[in-house]
C-alpha cells in the first residue's frame, strides 16, 4: 500500500513542478492560480511522502520519489512545454526508469 502512496506522492511532485513552470509562463490572475495549485500539489506530496516513509526506507522512497518526478516532469515538459527531445534525453529517462524498478525489486518491504 506504502508503495501505491509513493507513486501518488511522486505524481503530486510532477504536479507542482508543472504548476511551476505555468506560473513563470502567465500573469495576473492566472499566474495566482497555478501557484495555488503548486502550493497544494507540493503539500500532498510532501505529505504522502512522509507517509510513505513511515514503512519504507527512506533512501529508497526518495529515490524512487525523485525519481517519478523527475520522469514525470521532463515528460511533461516534452508534451506540454514544448522542450526539446533528443536521443540522449529518452536513452537517459528509460535508464532511470529502470533504476526505479530495480530500487523497488531490491527492496526489503
Amino acid at each position: 500500500m506504502n508503495w501505491i502512496i509513493l507513486i501518488i506522492a511522486g505524481l503530486f511532485e510532477v504536479a507542482f513542478a508543472s504548476c511551476l513552470g505555468k506560473v513563470k509562463e502567465t500573469s495576473g490572475t492566472t499566474m495566482y492560480l497555478w501557484f495555488g495549485g503548486f502550493i497544494i500539489s507540493l503539500t500532498i506530496s510532501m505529505l504522502l511522502l512522509i507517509k510513505a516513509t513511515q514503512t519504507l526506507p527512506i533512501g529508497t522512497a526518495y529515490a524512487v520519489w525523485t525519481g517519478i518526478g523527475a520522469v514525470g516532469t521532463v515528460l511533461m515538459g516534452i508534451f506540454f512545454f514544448k522542450d526539446p527531445v533528443s536521443f540522449w534525453r529518452i536513452f537517459f529517462i528509460v535508464t532511470l526508469v529502470a533504476s526505479i524498478i530495480g530500487l523497488k525489486v531490491v527492496s526489503s518491504h
